[in-house]
């Protein structure tokens, strides 16, 4: 486990000079820099602790026009050094930056009072005295005050103390195994080519691992890496570390975007959040208010949509929608930080709760009820890490529900929960067992929530009584007409697995080739049944030389349309069999010449017009036609003028 302390506090109040005090490291490395005496971009550092541990250090500027750089430093820190100098105290980016570390969820930290060279002891107990007062409520309202000059060494040893023991007390857990890291420099070194530096938020990253830059899906390789100019085979979450890339260029990259392992980001257009207004804005926040939007090391413009209401007031928490012009990739439980346009100043910040959104249609997400689901997840998420197996599956089994539709693959679920690999497909496990869940395929093991496979099989059985009620006198219907209109977008697997669970369940059934319900039957009532029984009677008057259906239709006085449904009733439940267009034989009447047919085969080898005439006197015209048909039926086969009997039917 490596730890990452990160300062905070106002311009020129001595960040960069302390640092340079405890490690012998100058963080400014740009010659601007230099030259107007401020830090302008992120420095590093590392401190050796005392149980051997190096700890890394981020040192951010305190320029205000230079927050956004500090916010991405700021990402992946444990713990905090806010540092006041003792001849200005508390100044507007040192408020600034507390806020900011605690909407970034940071629990602990120490203050450094420099320059304490620069006052006599009454204005030091004053100080001090302002900064206790200035920080209750404040997630810093307990820690350590530690006076301390850069320039004259007093107070250092007396800080590296109390580093080293609140250090100790942090017990650093991986929320995630997916590897992120979120890149904060990109820059060349020659002879060796793209460099990125960062803090991995989570997982591990080996030499020689095949990598993915996203959002961009650029895929490279980690040639090779370094953790505090020390090269590593391995290093794992919590580290800062530079990684040298395989086949990128400088140009191809930027801060904010971020190295993880193919696959295991998604990236999206809109987030899902809790969103809370500080106590201390100006203003309240908007219903579609644009703002600066920072995760991780990105900052990027976006819009805010409120859900219940038109504004959001400060000191207020709200679940929100937020709108990015370009794809973000987070992770459930991700802090960021928001920024007003102008003034540019933070004014609040959220916690992600869908970095994946729902796909099942908005109108349902924008239900109360689905809001309040979203916002019991922080507390369901908590339960899941300090409990048992249960609490897992309960809060995956919640997270599954509402991503609804099309399912939800592993990948899927790893961004949604932040929970390891292994802790998911235990709770999938446990629930799958419960019949909680649907594993609908087994190939890119991808899940549905019982609930929504009951929800979809109800549509599925609604749409085959549509389509029994589209078509009343037919026994059956095709699968494909089954899959049509209601299940767009739906996976192929998915389908399958609905039709498999309502054939089991035996509320559909085969009919032939087609699909029926099993309560369907075709009924004939009315007017239907009588025009049924008037046309079989002219099939049953002369059931050798059955009328041409035409001549049935003028004797009827119908058209071919009315009739069409009665007729394909009639064939479909055998009691007329087509034997071409128009001619129609009644069904036990083509049993008999079928019989008489297979008796002939029984002493003849060969079957001709004059053989069948001799047992079967019709007109040629009769004749032909039935001996085609029983070709086309696979009961003869045609050499020549003659038929013989197939082997199979033989």
């Amino acid at each position: 486990m490596a730890l990452i302390l990160g300062t905070a506090g106002h311009i020129d109040h001595g960040k960069t000079a302390l640092i340079n005090a405890l490690t012998g490291i100058d963080c400014d490395r740009l010659a601007e820099e230099k030259k107007r005496g401020i830090t302008i971009e992120l420095g590093f550092a590392w401190l050796d602790l005392e149980n051997h541990e190096r700890l890394g250090i981020i040192d951010v500027p305190g320029h205000e026009k230079f927050v956004r750089n500090m916010v991405a430093g700021a990402a992946g820190i444990d713990f905090v050094l806010l540092v006041i100098a003792a001849d200005e105290g508390i100044m507007p980016q040192t408020r600034e930056h507390l806020e900011i570390c605690s909407l970034l969820g940071l629990k602990k930290g120490l203050i450094a009072l420099t320059k304490i060279d620069l006052v006599d002891n009454d204005w030091l107990d004053l100080v001090q005295n302002e900064i206790k007062k200035e920080l209750q409520g404040s997630f810093l309202h307990d820690a350590p005050i530690i006076p301390v000059s850069a320039k004259t060494k007093q107070g250092v040893p007396e800080l590296k103390a109390a580093i080293n023991n609140l250090a100790q007390t942090i017990k650093k857990e991986a929320r995630t195994d997916l590897f992120r890291l979120p890149i904060d420099r990109v820059f060349t070194i020659k002879g060796h080519g793209t460099v990125v530096t960062g803090t991995i938020l989570s997982g591990i990253i080996k030499e020689g691992e095949t990598l993915e830059i996203m959002p961009g899906h650029l895929e490279t390789k980690a040639r090779s890496i370094e953790r505090h100019e020390e090269e590593m085979t391995e290093v794992s979450f919590g580290s800062r570390c530079a990684i040298n890339l395989q086949g990128l260029d400088k140009a191809a990259l930027e801060r904010g975007q971020i190295v993880t392992k193919k696959g295991q980001l998604l990236p999206e257009k809109h987030w899902y959040v809790r969103l809370t207004n500080l106590a201390s804005a100006p203003h309240p926040l908007r219903n579609r208010q644009e703002i600066h939007f920072h995760h991780g090391s990105k900052e990027l413009p976006a819009r805010i949509v409120l859900r219940d209401r038109q504004a959001l007031q400060p000191g207020e928490s709200a679940f929100a929608e937020v709108i990015f012009e370009q794809e973000m990739c987070g992770v459930f439980n991700d802090h960021a930080v928001i920024r007003s346009g102008s003034p540019l100043q933070t004014i609040a910040g959220c916690l992600i709760l869908a970095p994946i959104p729902p796909k099942s249609g908005s109108k349902a997400n924008k239900d109360a009820c689905i809001h309040s689901r979203y916002l019991t997840l922080p507390n369901l998420y908590e339960q899941a890490i300090l409990g048992q197996l249960k609490d897992r599956a309960q809060f995956v089994l919640t997270v599954l529900e509402l991503l609804s539709l099309p399912g939800a693959d592993i990948n899927k679920l790893r961004v949604a929960t932040a929970l390891s690999a292994k802790s998911l497909e235990k709770a999938l496990e446990l629930l799958a067992s419960q019949h909680k869940i649907v594993l609908f395929d087994h190939e890119n093991p991808t899940y549905l929530s019982q609930k929504d496979i009951e929800n979809l099989s109800q549509k599925l059985l609604a749409r085959a009584q549509q389509l029994h009620d589209l078509a009343p006198l037919k026994p059956a219907f095709a699968r494909q007409a089954l899959f049509s209109d209601w299940c767009q977008g739906l996976p192929a697997k998915l389908l399958d697995k609905l039709l498999d669970i309502c054939l089991k369940a035996c509320q559909i059934v085969v009919e032939g080739d087609g699909l029926r319900l099993a309560t369907h039957k075709v009924n004939l009532a009315g007017s239907n049944e009588d025009l049924a029984k008037k046309i079989m009677a002219f099939y049953l008057e002369t059931p050798l030389t059955p009328p041409n259906f035409k001549d049935v239709l003028e004797q009827l006085n119908k058209n071919a349309k009315e009739v069409q449904p009665i007729l394909t009733h009639l064939l479909d439940s055998g009691q007329l069999v087509k034997i071409k267009d128009g001619l129609y034989y009644q069904n036990d009447t083509l049993d008999d010449i079928l019989t008489k047919v297979r008796d002939w085969f029984k002493d003849h080898d060969n079957l001709d017009i004059a053989a069948i005439k001799s047992f079967l006197p019709l007109s040629r015209k009769y004749l032909v036609a039935l001996l085609e048909y029983m070709d086309n039926a696979h009961i003869t086969i045609r050499v020549g003028d003659k038929r013989i009997l197939r082997k199979t039917n033989s």
